[in-house]
C-alpha cells in the first residue's frame, strides 16, 4: 500500500510540472539558465513499442538496415579488422536506493528499459561475402561481467566489464574466444552507481583508457564512495599500471581517438535535478590532468551548491568542455567519421543519445553528426538517425553504441529493441553490391 502511495504522488508531482522548457543548449557557446529545484525531477518515460514494420530515419541518400535483432541488451561494438564485428551485451549496477524519490524514479525509469534478460557476452557477426547481410552469428565469450568498452591492441582484446579489464587472445578471423579471459587491472566497482566502463586505446596501442563514473549523482552517498570514480584512467597495456589521467567528469560514458592527432574525446553525462534545461552533456577532447568540474561546478565554472563542502579552487580549475549536446540527452557512444561517410559527414563525430528519463518533452533519443573544422567542433549537430520516438511519444528503440566502418558505414547499438543497425551511403553500398553481383540492399528490417 504504502508503494502505490508512494508511487501515486509521484505521478501527481510529475504531472504538475510538464511543461515545456524550450529548445535544448546546444553547440560550444550554450546559454546557462538559473538552476530549478523540486520534490522530483521531472520525469517522461517513453514507453518501449518496438519497431514493427517500420526502420529509423536516415538522410535523404542514405540506407538503414537491421544486421542482428534479438540481441540481449547490445551496448557497445568494435570492428575487427577482417570486418567482422564484436557486440558487448549486458547491464550491470548495484547501487542501493537512499532516498524514496530513488526508489520511485527507479521504478518509474524501469518503464522504458528492455525486458529482456542482459547475455553478459559477447556476440560476432560476420558478413562473408560483403553484401551488407551479416549470416553468421554466434556467441565469442560468455560469462562476463556486464561487459561494455572493447578495443582491439594487436593480437590482444580488451573488454572492459563492470569490475574489472580482461584480454582475450584473438587471432584474425576467430569466431569464438579460445579460452577465458585474464585480468589486466580490477575497476572500481562497489556500489557502481554508474556502472558502464568506457574503453579505447592511444593510437600507439601503448595505453587504454578506461571511463569510469561517479558513485552519485552529486556526492549525496558522500565523497569517500567517489575515489577513483568521475574520471579518465590511463592503463598501460603491458603491465596494467594505472593512473588517473583526468578527472571531475561525471560519467564518461564513451571514448574514442581523433584520427591524425591522436588526441582523446570523451562523451560525458551531465548531472541531473536542476532543471531541464541544465546540465548539459557534453563532447569533448580530454587533456592530460585535466578537471572539468564535478562535483563543484558545470559547464566551466557554473558553482553547483549542492556539494559540499565547497571548493573554490577547484572550482577555478575546471576546464570548460568543447561542445554542448544538450541536458540530459544520455550520450552513450561517439567515433569519429571517415570519408566514406560522404562530404556531408566526413569531417566531425557521430554521438548516439541514449535518450532522457528527467525532461519534458524528452531529448536524446537519436544520433546525431557533430561537424568538425580544422580539428575542433564547428556548427550545429545535425540529425543522422530518428525515429527512436513515433508520434505517441513511445519508444520503439534506443541508440547506445556508434562505430564508424571505413567502408562509408556507421554501426549502431540500440539496447531497447535490441537491434544492431547499419547505415550506408546508398552510392557506396551500390558500388559494394555491384562488385559482389548484387543490387543494393533495400531499406528494410
Amino acid at each position: 500500500m504504502r508503494t502505490k502511495l508512494l508511487l501515486g504522488a509521484a505521478v501527481i508531482a510529475l504531472a504538475a510540472c510538464d511543461s515545456d522548457p524550450g529548445p535544448l543548449q546546444r553547440g560550444a557557446n550554450p546559454q546557462m539558465p538559473e538552476p530549478e529545484r523540486g520534490l522530483l525531477p521531472n520525469m517522461t518515460i517513453p514507453r518501449p513499442v518496438g519497431w514493427g514494420n517500420e526502420v529509423p530515419t536516415v538522410p535523404a541518400g542514405y540506407t538503414i538496415r537491421a544486421i542482428a535483432t534479438d540481441l540481449r541488451i547490445p551496448r557497445q561494438t568494435l570492428l575487427l579488422p577482417n570486418d567482422d564485428i564484436l557486440v558487448a551485451e549486458g547491464t550491470g549496477g548495484s547501487a542501493p536506493v537512499l532516498r524514496p524519490k530513488d526508489f520511485i524514479a527507479g521504478i518509474i525509469k524501469s518503464w522504458g528499459k528492455t525486458s529482456v534478460a542482459p547475455g553478459h557476452r559477447l556476440t560476432l557477426l560476420r558478413d562473408a561475402d560483403g553484401d551488407g547481410t551479416y549470416e553468421t552469428r554466434n556467441v565469442f565469450a560468455e560469462n562476463l561481467n556486464a561487459p561494455y568498452g572493447l578495443a582491439l591492441v594487436g593480437n590482444a582484446l580488451f573488454v572492459a566489464n563492470q569490475d574489472a579489464l580482461v584480454r582475450f587472445d584473438y587471432a584474425e578471423g576467430q569466431t569464438q574466444a579460445s579460452g577465458p579471459p585474464t585480468t589486466v587491472a580490477a575497476l572500481p566497482s562497489v556500489i557502481n552507481h554508474h556502472w558502464t566502463k568506457a574503453l579505447t586505446a592511444s593510437a600507439d596501442g601503448r595505453f587504454l583508457y578506461v571511463g569510469i563514473g561517479s558513485n552519485s549523482n552529486i556526492t549525496e552517498r558522500g565523497m569517500e564512495a567517489e575515489e577513483d570514480r568521475a574520471m579518465i584512467w590511463q592503463i598501460d597495456v603491458e603491465t596494467g599500471a594505472h593512473r588517473p589521467y583526468a578527472s571531475g567528469l561525471r560519467n564518461p560514458t564513451a571514448l574514442t581517438i581523433q584520427p591524425g592527432t591522436g588526441q582523446l574525446w570523451a562523451v560525458v553525462n551531465e548531472r541531473d535535478e536542476i532543471g531541464p534545461n541544465i546540465a548539459p552533456d557534453y563532447l569533448t577532447s580530454v587533456r592530460e590532468g585535466g578537471f572539468y568540474g564535478w562535483p563543484y561546478a558545470y559547464w566551466g565554472q557554473n558553482v553547483d551548491p549542492r556539494a559540499q563542502p565547497q571548493d573554490p579552487e577547484r572550482v577555478a580549475a575546471t576546464i570548460r568542455p568543447d561542445y554542448a549536446l544538450g541536458a540530459h540527452v544520455a550520450a552513450l557512444g561517439v567515433d569519429f567519421s571517415e570519408p566514406a561517410m560522404g562530404p556531408d559527414f566526413a569531417e566531425g563525430a557521430f554521438v548516439g543519445e541514449h535518450g532522457s528519463w528527467n525532461r519534458t518533452p524528452p531529448s536524446g533519443y537519436r544520433v546525431v553528426f557533430v561537424p568538425f573544422r580544422d580539428g575542433r567542433p564547428a556548427g550545429e549537430p545535425v540529425d543522422f538517425v530518428t525515429g527512436f520516438l513515433n508520434s505517441e511519444g513511445n519508444a520503439r528503440g534506443r541508440p547506445v553504441g556508434v562505430t564508424v566502418d571505413p567502408r562509408g558505414a556507421l554501426i549502431v547499438a540500440d539496447d531497447l529493441s535490441n537491434t544492431v543497425w547499419r547505415i550506408t551511403r546508398n552510392q557506396a553500398q551500390s558500388a559494394d553490391a555491384g562488385a559482389a553481383g548484387q543490387g543494393a540492399a533495400a531499406q528494410t528490417r
